[in-house]
């Protein structure tokens, strides 16, 4: 892999983190994850639209895919966020809210996934 590959993972990595933050200002602090399942159906929901759009694009194959697939939305979702916030309300003895967060998240980011490929 190239040095200019990684400065495109480098630079769309940093905006996408840099949007989740923002989302994370936005929503503000919650007793439900509302931001990070947000942000995973959001992101799941754009990586299948950019997949099914741009995959044979050579744009896309060029640089494109490092810097939105990988930077961008790689930085911007948050699965390791919604495994760590699934085990502390489970950890809070929280357990319907849990099995709602962890089955919404894997159902609607999937079905988000799948319209987002059908739509592009």
């Amino acid at each position: 892999m190239s040095l200019t590959s990684f400065m495109w993972v480098f630079l769309g990595g940093g905006l996408g983190a840099a949007l989740r933050f923002s989302c994370f200002i936005w929503v503000g602090p919650t007793l439900f994850p509302w931001a990070t399942l947000g942000i995973n159906i959001a992101g799941s929901f754009f990586i299948g639209l950019i997949w099914a759009s741009c995959a044979d694009l050579a744009w896309f194959q060029d640089w494109g895919q490092q810097f939105l697939v990988i930077g961008v939305l790689g930085g911007f979702t948050t699965f390791s966020a919604f495994s760590l916030e699934t085990l502390q309300l489970v950890n809070d003895a929280r357990i319907l809210p849990a099995l709602g967060y962890a089955l919404g998240s894997i159902g609607v980011c999937f079905a988000a996934v799948y319209i987002g490929y059908r739509l592009g």
